[in-house]
């Protein structure tokens, strides 16, 4: 990184929706399912719990269930936790999805496509030079720092690896925060 003054600059990579899940349908031959408004199913047997969430194919419509808990006592469970699922609270459904461990379980992965938007103040980048931006992540969108940078800055792929220097690898996706500093065009 650089040792010069610079101006520095937030950027946010925010999620817009749920991301979609890459899982396959029992019903068609669709890959796609999505959580929709997001809704939880709690089953109690005796003492015991299974909670799932509910996704719904985008295709044909028809709703399978992912594993949250399975035959888990009542009282291991957070009671604001368990709360929430009888609620269907939005953000437990986003907490639920976005964690690896679930997607692991369920054997399914998040697209992303279309879920996400950067937020860039609007700054000159014909003033001082360099520019420190610094990118923080809301949630775990996975992308590659150069195509952001290049989508932030309106520069091709090309000039922003001649014009960037990032301690983060530009051509490996990551979905945590980085800096990098602009350096002036010749």
């Amino acid at each position: 990184m650089s040792s010069q003054p610079h101006i520095v600059l937030p950027w946010v990579v925010r999620r817009t929706r749920l991301p979609l899940l890459s899982l396959r349908c029992v019903g068609c031959p669709s890959e796609s399912a999505t959580t929709g408004e997001g809704r939880f199913r709690v089953n109690a047997n005796g003492k015991l719990l299974d909670v799932w969430l509910l996704v719904r194919c985008v295709s044909c419509d028809r709703t399978s269930k992912l594993t949250v808990h399975e035959r888990v006592p009542v009282r291991s469970l957070d009671p604001a936790e368990l709360h929430g699922y009888r609620v269907n609270d939005p953000e437990l459904v986003a907490s639920r999805l976005l964690d690896p461990l679930l997607a692991r379980r369920n054997r399914f992965t998040l697209d992303w496509t279309g879920a996400w938007r950067l937020d860039t103040p609007a700054a000159p980048l014909d003033g001082a030079w360099p520019v420190q931006v610094e990118v923080v992540f809301e949630d775990p969108v996975p992308v590659r720092p150069d195509r952001l940078i290049a989508q932030g800055l309106g520069l091709s792929r090309n000039e922003v690896l001649r014009r960037i220097k990032c301690d983060t690898p530009l051509r490996r996706t990551t979905s945590s925060g980085f800096a990098f500093v602009v350096m002036a065009g010749d």
